[in-house]
């Protein structure tokens, strides 16, 4: 008998950069999916080797942007196989069985090795083979298999607790490369994932491709982070293990909204996965319902796992080489701990892998947010980092204790994701143990419940000490805006106190004040960084006992 745990990347690899051109064919967001299946070397997550997510993205473009796609033909679909009964309780037997089996590692044809970015953009999915095709916005469209998602998935069209499997064929594609299509002749046997569309549009909000991948353009139409379906013992001493969705069932409810079922099959775990979509005016809100039968020992991990990037920000400043003031999909980790405390973690680019551990029970919510949308700081018009989506996990019922986990992966360019969250459960995962979770998942602007406290809107890092006077060596001058809620007409007579909190370092000339002319307060200090590993700041406002604002941590390094 298993235990039954009701609970609630990151070495990347090197990639060549992602030129001009290659970036204004992204300003649409049509593309799909991440695609990301490695192993890891020395505590580091493969997140992509030979090629970097932001390639695949302007490959998924490229295919999407086809002239095919704007064929105005009579939607057919795709030819469907005979029907079968289905349910989630039956996708859950499926993967209990699964697990008491011994992994079987997909394979792929050698000829998909040939099929890179460019010969993606050569091959378009057929308009008039669209499941679904003009009703609603469940109208589905799948991908190719191509050198960086290389294992075939299986696709269902779930209708009255009836799955049929959409039938693989070449005819399904317009391959417009007539010597790329000799090569593919007979290669491929089955598709890479599938993408749902915007009603009356030829750009998609949903897709799903490669390893337990998936993603949301909502709500500003731009793809950005990623979420995955489970982490394994990523950032830890050994490899971290990528498992596959390797089958969907997809069904839509009487409103029209998207529900998607995938299957889950890894070296440690089996599991099964029901996603229920529900667009708004906010984003997009994912019901989560998962099931996880593990095969082997998992040291560490990772439920409801967030992937995105970070090169630098205003608390970095840019390289010498970029024009950009800051390239980043997300700028901070936002925790609502279960004791009720509103934590922000700026991202940083770090000098080496860093693993931080934030300790709770039963935490009410955490996120990779995207707060920083004023254009100007970005200046970038080709793939519009003021307008990536931010990403919530609000854990539905009690997830006991664990912690939530923030890795962060040294980079010298935006191609590659190096930042990773998620939550992972006190007591590791022993073969035979089972683990029912659910939670949604949400895609908006920003976290879904306000802090109630004013948030922290600006990190700003610098030399200490006094301007024309000789600056004292290892002392930074940390500055830190807050903005919001019980702020509001509060002045340097009311009572606020900063609290800051150092360890490994000394904290002198601490300040907080209004910003004349705006809505935000600054807290300012200089810090003598002690410890040349690293220096832990922990700061927040304080007025008659309470706090003002969420808690700011902060890692800093002497470089």
């Amino acid at each position: 008998m298993g235990r039954d745990v009701p609970q609630a990347n990151s070495s990347t690899g090197k990639a060549e950069r992602v030129s001009s051109k290659l970036r204004k064919e992204r300003q649409s967001p049509a593309g799909g999916g991440h695609i990301a299946d490695g192993r890891g070397e020395g505590g580091y997550i493969a997140l992509m080797s030979a090629f970097s997510r932001r390639q695949m993205m302007t490959a998924a473009l490229s295919l999407a942007a086809s002239p095919v796609f704007a064929e105005a033909a009579a939607a057919s679909g795709p030819p469907l196989g005979p029907a079968s009964s289905f349910s989630f309780d039956w996708l859950r037997a499926q993967a209990a069985a699964s697990a008491r089996r011994a992994y079987v590692a997909p394979t792929a044809a050698a000829q998909l090795a040939t099929v890179d970015y460019d010969a993606i953009g050569a091959i378009g999915y057929r308009a008039d083979k669209t499941l679904w095709a003009g009703q609603g916005e469940a109208a589905i469209r799948f991908f190719h298999l191509g050198r960086y998602a290389n294992r075939p998935v299986s696709i269902y069209a779930v209708e009255g607790g009836q799955a049929r499997q959409a039938l693989y064929s070449e005819s399904l594609f317009d391959v417009r490369d007539a010597a790329l299509a000799r090569r593919l002749a007979g290669a491929a046997h089955g598709f890479a994932g599938f993408r749902a569309m915007d009603a009356g549009r030829e750009s998609d909000w949903l897709a799903f491709q490669g390893a337990s991948y998936f993603r949301s353009s909502d709500p500003f139409d731009q793809y950005g982070l990623s979420a995955r379906g489970v982490a394994i013992d990523t950032a830890t001493a050994g490899p971290e293990s990528f498992p596959d969705f390797t089958a969907f069932w997809l069904e839509r409810d009487a409103a029209g909204q998207l529900t998607v079922y995938a299957s889950l099959e890894g070296e440690q775990v089996a599991g099964a996965y029901r996603i229920a979509n529900r667009r708004g005016p906010g984003g997009l809100v994912q019901e989560i319902d998962c099931a996880l039968f593990f095969r082997e020992p998992v040291a560490r991990l990772g439920i409801a796992p967030l992937t995105s990037m970070f090169w630098y920000g205003e608390n970095g400043g840019p390289p010498v080489r970029d024009w950009r003031p800051e390239i980043h999909d997300s700028d901070g980790l936002a925790i609502w701990t279960g004791a009720g405390e509103r934590i922000w973690r700026p991202l940083i680019d770090p000098p080496r892998v860093l693993t931080d551990s934030f300790a709770d029970h039963g935490p009410r919510g955490f996120g990779l947010l995207q707060r920083d949308r004023v254009f100007d700081h970005y200046q970038d018009d080709g793939v519009f980092y003021d307008r990536r989506p931010s990403a919530w996990v609000e854990p539905l019922g009690d997830w006991g204790p664990g912690a939530v986990e923030l890795v962060q992966i040294p980079t010298d360019d935006e191609t590659s994701d190096n930042i990773v969250a998620f939550w992972t459960p006190a007591a590791p995962m022993r073969a035979g143990d089972t683990m029912s979770l659910s939670y949604r998942l949400h895609w908006g602007a920003e976290e879904p419940v306000a802090p109630g406290v004013a948030r922290v809107v600006a990190t700003r890092i610098g030399e200490g000490g006094r301007p024309g006077q000789p600056r004292p060596p290892h002392v930074k001058k940390l500055v830190v805006d807050f903005e919001g809620e019980g702020l509001a007409g509060l002045d340097r007579n009311s009572g606020v106190k900063p609290v800051v909190g150092v360890a490994r370092g000394r904290v002198e000339n601490v300040a907080a004040y209004p910003v004349a002319g705006t809505p935000r307060w600054r807290l300012m200090f200089d810090v003598t960084v002690l410890d040349p590993d690293s220096t832990d700041l922990r700061a927040f406002l304080r007025r008659n006992g309470s706090a003002l604002s969420e808690t700011w941590t902060y890692q800093l390094f002497d470089h």
